[in-house]
């Protein structure tokens, strides 16, 4: 009778831990509005912003390549995992590491202000002032350490570099494994820094309209953090021992089984 007893005052304890399981689908669906949102008023064109300590790489090449070469920093060897001799190892391009003024210092050309510039943008200066020099001057550059980091309930939290020129939010969060089903769909914290200034934005993927935010696309350096949900967090509040009570209730279900068996 005692392990009757002890049964049917656990049982209420499973039922209220199941309910609060479950999560309904306003909470965990993206994009639910999206059939009946309207198009952008303008096109999307968002190109980043260079900021200081990101690391440019700049080529300039031009129909007569060695009319080019002042322009660009001289190649380092970087030894490969196998080579033992440095001067077998991989050719790569020096950077241009932007200081916290925002300038980096370019062959010929001297001090540069690029802080604040889109990469277009700059690929237009330097075309405007390298052409007093060279013919058709044609500038490539590339943003060598964008990233962004990914943090809170989602499945693989870190840090992921990005090759492109922009990363949109979904698709870092993609690349952390996506949201957990712990995780806060409507609450989700963008912490970005300009010029010094960090600021705390707040976005909401369950409405499609967030594809118009301002935040939709990242920056460099731009942090990512999923807040976790009720569920989560009573779910920590009651710790470990969930598991172990829901052994102990299954072998207690069990026994009760066996016995109510035994009699009958």
């Amino acid at each position: 009778m005692k392990i009757i007893f002890l049964v049917k005052k656990t049982i209420p304890f499973l039922f209220v831990l199941l309910l609060f399981s479950c999560k309904p689908r306003a909470e965990l669906v993206y994009y639910q509005n999206i059939d009946g949102l309207a198009p952008p008023e303008h096109s999307n064109s968002y190109e980043i912003k260079i900021q200081p300590d990101d690391l440019l790489m700049i080529i300039v090449s031009a129909d007569d390549p060695e009319t080019a070469i002042p322009f660009n920093l001289s190649t380092i060897s970087v030894p490969s995992a196998t080579s033992i001799n440095a001067s077998r190892g991989q050719e790569t391009m020096q950077s241009y590491l932007v200081d916290a003024g925002g300038t980096i210092d370019f062959p010929v050309l001297g001090k540069l202000k690029v802080g604040g510039l889109s990469r277009t943008e700059l690929m237009q200066l330097l075309e405007s002032k390298i052409a007093k020099y060279i013919k058709n001057p044609i500038i490539n550059i590339r943003l060598m350490n964008f990233k962004v980091s990914v943090q809170g309930e989602v499945t693989l939290p870190g840090t992921y570099p990005v090759s492109s020129d922009r990363i949109t939010l979904i698709e870092a969060i993609s690349k952390a494994g996506d949201l957990t089903v712990y995780g806060k769909r409507d609450n989700i914290l963008i912490i970005r820094e300009i010029d010094g200034v960090k600021s705390y934005n707040r976005v909401d993927i369950t409405k499609a309209d967030f594809i118009h935010s301002p935040f939709y696309y990242l920056a460099q350096n731009d942090v990512v953090y999923v807040e976790p949900n009720k569920t989560r967090i009573n779910g920590a509040a009651v710790g470990a021992n969930t598991g172990v009570i829901i052994s102990v209730t299954s072998l207690l279900i069990t026994l009760v089984t066996l016995i109510v068996t035994a009699k009958n």
